[in-house]
């Protein structure tokens, strides 16, 4: 990755987070949509493509395009079947043990990467994802602006995808 790309990433973050939030505000709601503005950085964070950014804004309103177009799959298709299981004929196969030690992988460094946040950070990011409180309940319970509530979840989902991506 360039030195700069977590930069640029930022960057695009405070340039393009407002536009992304009245888009997503129009097309999902305002409960949503906070919590689609994090979901379209995460998915950036973590896409190859962010280390060659030559449209930003084109890039994160895509990512935000793409988050509607599951969201309404998803909803569309919200009915769960359930297939019974036959024990003796769909036990663990070698690909889904890989798979389970993969996970297993995967959960450590992320946990590692919560971690090594710094304690305001990790505290934010905790109460949003572990605790489910919306941005606006975290600016009132520890009394600083939504926007920085944002910012330290953005540097969050940045540790985790650094973390992540330097793991594998």
């Amino acid at each position: 990755m360039r030195p700069d790309a977590e930069h640029d990433l930022e960057a695009a973050y405070r340039a393009h987070r407002t536009s992304l939030f009245h888009f997503l505000r129009r097309n999902a709601g305002a409960e949503e949509a906070p919590d689609l503005v994090q979901e379209v950085f995460a998915r950036a964070a973590g896409s190859a493509q962010r280390r060659q950014l030559v449209n930003p804004g084109g890039f994160l309103r895509r990512i935000a395009q793409n988050l509607l177009i599951d969201r309404a799959r998803r909803q569309k298709s919200s009915r769960a079947v359930f297939y019974p299981l036959r024990e003796e004929a769909e036990g663990a196969i070698p690909a889904a043990q890989e798979w389970n030690l993969e996970a297993a992988d995967l959960l450590r460094l992320y946990e590692a990467a919560v971690d090594a946040m710094p304690p305001k950070t990790r505290r934010v990011f905790l109460m949003h994802r572990v605790d489910e409180l919306s941005y606006r309940e975290i600016h009132e319970a520890l009394g600083i602006s939504i926007a920085t509530v944002e910012y330290h979840m953005m540097k969050a989902l940045g540790q985790i995808a650094k973390a992540v991506d330097g793991g594998r």
